[in-house]
């Protein structure tokens, strides 16, 4: 806070920024406008919005930025002070005890400002901000895999029936996600959620997707089948429209014990709703560990794009 980002450090970092793309993968996205939008040009305005924080290390005559940002939703929620890193800077020569020196004084840092918790999710690709995060006391939580289908318009699968949510459905659908506990995932890997902290975070979230915060919300509408799993949807429309393209990502899923077999069925219908409006790709992301998810991904053409590192510090 208070400082400005290096433009310089920007540019020497240029080749990494690029992996914080979510659409990295997809060769037919202009990659210019990919690094205006989350990789170069996101880092040089950073500082431009309120809730983002710059911190600057200097040591043996080099300099290192952390790009931060203060989440207001989430530290209410937790009754916390939380933060997200989005990455560091520096420049390519810098040595690894430069950076890990610079991770112990960004986590001072943080305790100075009265943090509690703070995580980063980092392509795997940006193996030297891992490795210094690390060597400052940070520990990894969850390891994802991004898979993405580009055959949309050419998706031949049966039909299965499905309907969108509708909202006084809300609670009964955040419960499905809180009884729906993957000991994989961020909110249960994580030791700084304790309790049912990640259950009743997860539940929240499903709630408000189908209140409005996603775009759709698809559960099964077989008759005399109970509605025990859902699936959550973004279209992304302003990444769409800055990259000339058209998405649907699967932000959430949960399938309970009476709807076993239906995690394929609403993947599969959101790829047949994708198709209905014209988008080109569906994203869909899981721990590297859900196997389950791999079968779907197999069974219905899915290809691996990515993988990414959740790291994690609190007090």
């Amino acid at each position: 806070m208070g400082s400005q980002v290096n433009p310089a450090l920007v540019a020497a970092r240029a080749d990494k920024l690029f992996f914080y793309s979510p659409y990295n993968f997809l060769r037919k996205l202009d990659v210019e406008t990919q690094q205006r939008l989350f990789g170069t040009g996101l880092a040089e305005q950073y500082a431009a919005d309120s809730t983002h924080r710059v911190f600057a290390f200097e040591q043996e005559g080099a300099t290192v930025q952390f790009l931060y940002s203060y989440l207001a939703w989430d530290s209410d929620f937790f009754q916390a002070e939380v933060y997200k890193v989005f990455t560091m800077l520096f420049a390519a020569d810098a040595s690894a005890a430069v950076l890990a020196a610079a991770g112990t004084a960004f986590r001072q840092h943080l305790q100075q400002q009265g943090a509690t918790y703070c995580f980063a999710e980092l392509p795997a690709e940006d193996t030297r901000v891992a490795q210094a995060l690390g060597a400052a006391g940070w520990r990894l939580v969850e390891t994802r895999l991004l898979f993405f289908h580009d055959a949309v318009a050419t998706f031949e699968q049966p039909r299965y029936p499905v309907r969108l949510a509708r909202k006084e459905e809300a609670a009964a659908i955040g419960q499905i996600s809180a009884a729906a506990r993957n000991e994989y995932d961020r909110f249960h890997a994580d030791r700084w959620f304790a309790g049912d902290t990640g259950d009743r975070f997860l539940a929240r979230y499903a709630s408000a997707a189908v209140e409005g915060y996603c775009d759709a919300v698809l559960v099964p509408a077989e008759e005399n089948l109970p509605v025990d799993s859902f699936l959550a949807i973004s279209d992304l429309r302003a990444h769409a429209a800055e990259l000339g393209s058209g998405f649907s990502r699967v932000m959430l899923t949960a399938v309970g014990p009476d709807n076993r077999g239906w995690h394929l069925k609403l993947v599969s219908e959101t790829v047949q709703r994708a198709r209905q409006q014209g988008a080109e790709y569906v994203l869909m992301t899981t721990q590297a560990t859900n196997r389950a998810v791999f079968r779907t991904c197999e069974k219905l053409g899915f290809k691996l794009g990515g993988a990414s590192h959740v790291l994690a510090w609190s007090v």
